[in-house]
């Protein structure tokens, strides 16, 4: 059984769709199951005036009733408040409007390049469904992977580590999960109070010369079986396929697994983590170097993923660019943006990291209903003898 997510929608038209197809039968949901992790997207220091105008919550439309998955597909819609500024100009019909196109692509955008393959005059044919705003949909179908995964003992978290050149310091022991229980707190979604500070000044500093701002989130899950994932086809090594889901977010410009880049620099003694046994534990590591992944699989231990975003690329001060209709030099297009999203990232990031462990749950273990789902993992657990 498959899970996939797929959504619809432009930036600034009526809303965007998620459909959520593959998940079990009997999963228990509410309401703040999918909203609360909307609201959280839309949190972070450095975050445009967009964010002032939408609040963002998920409609159910299909698959759920009283509160329960159907087994069918879940369709959720995100209404786009700002479509009431923008009903002319995004109408799905003709309007009597002359509405301008636009003609001036950003660097570091889709705009030009979206425009030739689409064959395009209009800019905004290829800007509107570029947007990041589609990451809202992704984050509602997202919360409904992460309900599935709770359900199987699995929690997705993610906190801010670089946002410009200000580095949180990292943590000298592995982190649990109560060490994510305020981290949302902090304006940008570091786990650092002081990094959270010089961090704030960076976004304001750069803000007030014009500039946008980049950096790095991780993602950690917690609970995950040894498993998930194979070695025997390069479609299904799960390195590949998170690495591919956190680099299908917006902006987002590299991925590592674990120690990621750092460890092409150490020795082969200090890259890998070696394996120790006990009749209490089981198999353990007393390392987690790998991120949470060999061979393709999860080896139980936390997975840990980073995104590496670039610095937004609708700037206040714009780029040069070309008219697209006259060829002449001009500025590129200056619309409303943010000056930093990396903390909304990792919570989108959350969601995508999600959906791939959960798919990769739904293929190994299958089962129509939940309680189906849960027998076959017990049974592995006993299988392999798995004692967390």
């Amino acid at each position: 059984m498959a899970l996939r997510l797929i959504t619809a929608g432009e930036s600034h038209g009526p809303g965007l769709t998620c459909i959520v197809e593959g998940l079990p039968a009997g999963l228990t949901l509410r309401p703040e199951d999918l909203n609360g992790d909307m609201a959280r997207r839309q949190l972070g220091h450095g975050r445009g005036g967009r964010m002032k105008i939408e609040r963002d919550a998920a409609e159910v439309t299909a698959g759920i009733r009283h509160g329960r998955t159907l087994g069918g597909p879940i369709a959720l819609q995100v209404a786009n408040r700002d479509y009431a500024n923008w009903e002319e100009r995004m109408s799905p019909w003709p309007v009597e409007a002359d509405v301008a196109e636009v003609h001036l692509p950003r660097p570091g955008h889709a705009d030009l390049v979206g425009t030739q393959k689409y064959k395009q005059s209009d800019v905004r044919n290829i800007l509107e469904r570029a947007s990041a705003r589609e990451t809202a949909a992704r984050v509602a179908g997202g919360a409904l992977c992460k309900a599935f995964l709770r359900a199987l003992g699995v929690e997705v978290y993610s906190h801010v580590i670089q946002i410009a050149s200000v580095y949180a310091p990292l943590s000298e022991r592995a982190l649990a999960p109560e060490d994510f229980a305020a981290v949302d707190s902090s304006p940008v979604r570091c786990l650092d109070g002081e990094a959270t500070k010089a961090m704030v000044r960076e976004i304001d500093a750069l803000r007030k010369a014009n500039e946008s701002l980049g950096g790095v989130f991780e993602v950690q899950a917690f609970g995950l079986l040894p498993g998930l994932g194979s070695h025997i086809s390069w479609e299904e090594r799960l390195d590949g396929r998170l690495a591919m889901a956190i680099c299908s977010i917006q902006a987002i410009k590299g991925a590592a697994i674990g120690d990621g880049f750092a460890i092409a620099g150490v020795p082969g003694s200090q890259a890998h983590d070696e394996i120790f046994y006990s009749e209490t534990r089981g198999y353990y590591r007393e390392t987690n170097r790998s991120g949470g992944l060999e061979g393709g699989m999860t080896t139980g231990e936390p997975l840990i993923v980073r995104g590496a975003m670039k610095p937004l690329p609708t700037l206040t001060k714009p780029l040069r660019s070309v008219d697209t209709a006259t060829h002449e030099p001009a500025q590129a297009l200056r619309e409303r943006t943010d000056s930093c999203t990396v903390p909304a990232a990792g919570v989108v990031g959350e969601a995508m990291v999600a959906l791939v462990l959960a798919d990769a749950y739904r293929a190994k273990f299958g089962g129509d209903h939940i309680d189906d789902v849960l027998q076959a993992v017990h049974a592995y657990e006993e299988r392999i003898g798995w004692r967390r």
